[in-house]
C-alpha cells in the first residue's frame, strides 16, 4: 500500500495517511514550559516517547520529574539557535532510539526591542532570528536528513504566530517578521518534503485562543550576554505573565486565558490527522486575509493583525 493517499485523479499530490504514535519518539524545543509543555503532555497521553529540549536545564530538570509520573520523558539541554548544539540533540535521539517521528520546531522568543523599526539595535535582530527562525532550520538540517533516511513515517511541526505569520502587529516589527519567515519556510518545507515522496510532511502551526502563559513576555532572561542591548539597554523591561495581565484588564480589555493543555491536545490531533495548518478560530484571520488581498489589488498597505487575545 502506499503511504499517501491517491487523490482521484491519481496524482501524486497527495494527502498523508494519518499517523500512529504509540510507542513513537517525539522532540519538542521548548517544551519544558508554555506551549511546548502542553505538547509534551499531550504526546505522552498518545504514549509516544517524548525528548524535551531546552536551554534552561533547571526548569528542564523540573518539567521532565513532573511529566515522567504521565508517560516516558526525557530532556537535552540545547541552544536552537547553535547548530552544533542541535547536531548533539539529534546524535543523541538517533542513538537512543534510532528514529524520529515528530519534530516540534517550538522554542521562540520575543525581540527584546519592541517599538520603532529605526530604533531596534542589531542584537535585537541577531537573537531574535537565532532562536526563532536559525533554531527552526538547525532542526531541520540536524533532523530531516536522518528522518528521511530512515524510511520512516514523520512529521516536521513549526511554530510561527498571527503576528507576522498572518499579518505583522507594527510595533512587534522583528518578532513579526522571524514568524513570517518561519511560515515561508514551512511552506516551502512541505512542498519539498511531498516530492521526496517518504511519508514525512511539514505543518505550521499557530497558537491562538487567548493570553498564553508561554514566558515570551519575559523571554529576555534567556538573552545570552554577548546579544544585549547596546545604545539602551534599561529600555527593555521584562514583563512577567501576571503583570501583562493585570496590565491588560487595568485598561480595560476582557483578557481571555489560554488552556495550554487543551491546546496541546488540540495541536497532537492536528499532527496525526496530517493538517498543515494547524490553528483555532480562524475566521477574523480569514476575514483579515482577504481585506489584505483587496488592498494589494489596489496597490496599497495592507491592514496589519491586531493582538488578539
Amino acid at each position: 500500500m502506499p503511504w499517501y493517499e491517491p487523490l482521484e485523479s491519481g496524482a501524486a499530490s497527495m494527502t498523508f495517511k494519518p499517523l500512529e504514535l504509540t510507542n513513537e519518539i517525539a522532540v519538542v524545543t521548548g517544551g519544558a514550559s508554555g506551549i511546548g509543555k502542553g505538547i509534551v503532555k499531550a504526546l505522552l497521553e498518545q504514549e509516544m516517547k517524548v525528548v524535551i529540549a531546552d536551554i534552561e536545564k533547571s526548569v528542564l530538570d523540573e518539567t521532565v520529574e513532573e511529566l515522567s509520573s504521565f508517560g516516558e520523558a526525557s530532556g537535552f539541554v540545547t541552544d536552537v539557535s547553535d547548530p552544533v548544539s542541535v547536531e548533539s540533540l539529534a546524535d543523541h535521539v538517533f542513538s537512543t532510539f534510532g528514529k524520529c517521528t515528530l519534530l516540534f520546531n517550538n522554542a521562540g522568543v520575543g525581540s527584546g526591542g519592541g517599538g520603532k523599526a529605526w530604533e531596534h539595535e542589531p542584537n535585537d535582530w541577531k537573537w531574535c532570528f537565532g532562536v526563532n527562525v536559525f533554531g527552526m532550520s538547525n532542526g531541520v538540517m540536524a533532523f530531516v536528513p536522518r528522518m528521511l533516511e530512515s524510511g520512516k513515517p514523520g512529521h516536521v511541526i513549526n511554530t510561527s504566530s498571527g503576528d507576522g505569520g498572518f499579518a505583522p502587529v507594527p510595533m512587534a516589527s522583528i518578532y513579526a517578521s522571524s514568524k513570517a519567515a518561519v511560515s515561508c519556510f514551512t511552506e516551502a518545507l512541505q512542498h519539498q518534503l511531498v516530492l521526496e515522496e517518504k511519508d514525512i510532511g511539514a505543518s505550521v502551526f499557530y497558537p491562538s485562543g487567548g493570553l498564553m502563559n508561554t514566558g515570551l513576555f519575559n523571554s529576555q532572561r534567556n538573552r545570552p550576554s554577548e546579544l544585549e542591548r547596546v545604545k539602551n539597554p534599561a529600555k527593555r523591561k521584562p514583563m512577567t505573565f501576571e503583570e501583562l495581565k493585570n496590565t491588560l484588564e487595568q485598561s480595560g480589555r476582557e483578557v481571555k486565558v489560554a488552556d495550554l493543555d487543551d491546546l496541546g491536545r488540540f495541536v497532537v490531533q492536528s499532527v496525526i490527522r496530517r493538517q498543515y495548518i494547524i490553528a483555532r478560530d480562524l475566521d477574523e484571520t480569514v476575514e483579515l486575509l482577504h481585506r489584505r488581498a483587496d488592498a494589494i489589488e489596489r496597490f496599497e498597505v495592507p491592514p496589519h493583525h491586531e493582538m488578539g487575545l
